[in-house]
């Protein structure tokens, strides 16, 4: 059994700590199956955005003829753009390899791997029929991965999830997507930017249920002139068609049922722990009813010399988060425990279109909580830039107590996801008072007034 001053468990944030183990002379190994880079550089955040952005230019294009101008998309070569998309980020995760495999300090194990106790994880391999490791430390980054619910049939189809999704070689004529959370909405907007029609089945009453009440109303709104999106309904079976296609029957609460087809079936459902696959029960490492690794401030878990990070965590699911909690995690492993996780203004932003961000709380949990709130909602098209991009549906809603404590803004509109960052400045590095927002001087007729307007109306 080979002895390590660290061990990481999966290689997306997680590599933030052992590369500053390993430059530090410490010995590291890295466990990760698949590609390097974690999931948002292979299978999520950055190849979805990259593309997004190539949907956003042909939308713009199309969109032309209200600014007159006389303007028309050609073509649109979908193999190239998915393939060219996708051989960048190959390469990327390539030189994060190679990296980690020219470094004296790193040892990288190309397996899946499970822990045999609190001190071991087995990395056996077709190459080693036992092959065990143990460390001084171990950090747990191993995410999550999709949700497929138990609906009737789907073992029997080829669906996509998110991953499938962004490698597709050949566009489709139409895609049922069952889940309308935020993998839903960017990969709507992508495909339906390619020309592909767009069925949502989303068992709740609006779509992106998580964000706002108002916002998810309005992006709902918004998403039903473009998709065919059907709220209050699940998909109960899907069935192989003739042609290959595969057809999805939904129920709503009365047992209405709604049939369709479609060259092909996307499941976003929501995505879930990979601590089963790491086999944690083994372990005395506690994890929370929906299988979350639960953490301390220091990002350790109920084992001392165990952390853990990143989406395996279930606290925010977010690239920027995982790396806040990798900075904490290497501190506190390195050093002992001496720096607590600090999730103030912790913001998100969905790059559909248009743009949804938001920081805080929303209007319905200030509510639930109890508490006492004002809030105010400007929008885009009655400030200078807003009517120059003829913005007619992004608003700025800012919830704040009565004394001017700013309890959450949510942005919906061109650039929103750029637009909240003044906001997070003022709640993390500032005040955190409304007055942060209502005393700074704003460029005039620049985008970022609506935010300033939104905040002058508290």
């Amino acid at each position: 059994m080979k002895e390590f001053d660290l061990i990481v468990v999966g290689a997306g944030s997680g590599l933030d700590v052992a590369s500053a183990f390993a430059s530090q002379g410490k010995e590291v190994a890295v466990v990760e199956p698949g590609p390097l880079g974690g999931t948002c550089l292979n299978r999520g955040c950055i190849p979805s955005k990259m593309l997004i952005h190539r949907a956003d230019i042909v939308d713009e294009i199309r969109d032309s003829e209200r600014f007159h101008v006389d303007a028309e998309v050609q073509d649109i070569h979908f193999e190239e753009m998915v393939d060219e998309v996708n051989q960048e980020i190959h390469e990327d995760s390539q030189q994060i390899k190679q990296g980690i495999e020219q470094s004296e300090n790193h040892t990288l194990y190309r397996t899946k791997t499970r822990f045999v106790d609190n001190e071991t994880l087995d990395v056996s391999s077709a190459e080693a029929e036992e092959d065990r490791i143990t460390a001084d430390k171990i950090v747990v980054a191993a995410g999550t991965r999709p949700i497929v619910p138990p609906i009737d049939g789907v073992e029997d189809v080829d669906y996509m999830t998110s991953k499938e999704a962004l490698e597709l070689d050949e566009k489709p004529d139409d895609i049922v997507i069952i889940g309308g959370g935020y993998i839903s909405a960017e990969l709507a907007h992508f495909y339906n930017s390619m020309d592909v029609d767009i069925t949502i089945i989303e068992r709740n009453d609006t779509m992106l249920k998580y964000e706002d009440g108002e916002i998810s109303e309005k992006y709902t709104e918004i998403a039903r002139e473009r998709f065919d999106v059907n709220t209050g309904f699940s998909a109960v079976e899907v069935e192989e068609l003739e042609d290959d296609r595969i057809g999805v029957v939904a129920e709503d609460q009365d047992s209405n049922e709604r049939s369709f087809e479609a060259d092909e079936l996307l499941i976003a459902a929501g995505r879930e722990p990979n601590t089963d696959s790491l086999e944690v029960e083994k372990t005395d490492i506690e994890t929370d009813d929906r299988g979350y690794v639960e953490v301390n401030e220091y990002m350790q878990t109920s084992v001392d010399h165990i952390y853990a990070l990143g989406d395996i965590v279930g606290k925010h699911p977010f690239k920027h988060a995982a790396n806040l909690e990798a900075d904490v995690a290497l501190v506190n492993a390195f050093a002992g425990n001496r720096k607590e996780v600090d999730y103030t203004a912790m913001p998100h932003a969905i790059f559909t279109s248009p743009q949804i961000a938001g920081v805080g709380d929303t209007e319905e949990q200030l509510s639930e909580k109890g508490v006492e709130y004002r809030k105010a909602k400007y929008e885009y098209k009655k400030t200078g830039m807003g009517m120059a991009l003829k913005e007619e549906n992004g608003f700025v809603k800012v919830l704040a107590s009565e004394d001017g404590e700013i309890l959450g803004c949510h942005i919906i509109g061109a650039h929103a996801s750029q637009q909240i960052h003044e906001v997070l400045v003022a709640m993390r590095s500032g005040d955190g008072k409304v007055s942060d927002i209502q005393d700074t001087i704003h460029i005039h007729p620049a985008l970022n007034e609506v935010v300033q307007r939104a905040f002058n109306q508290l």
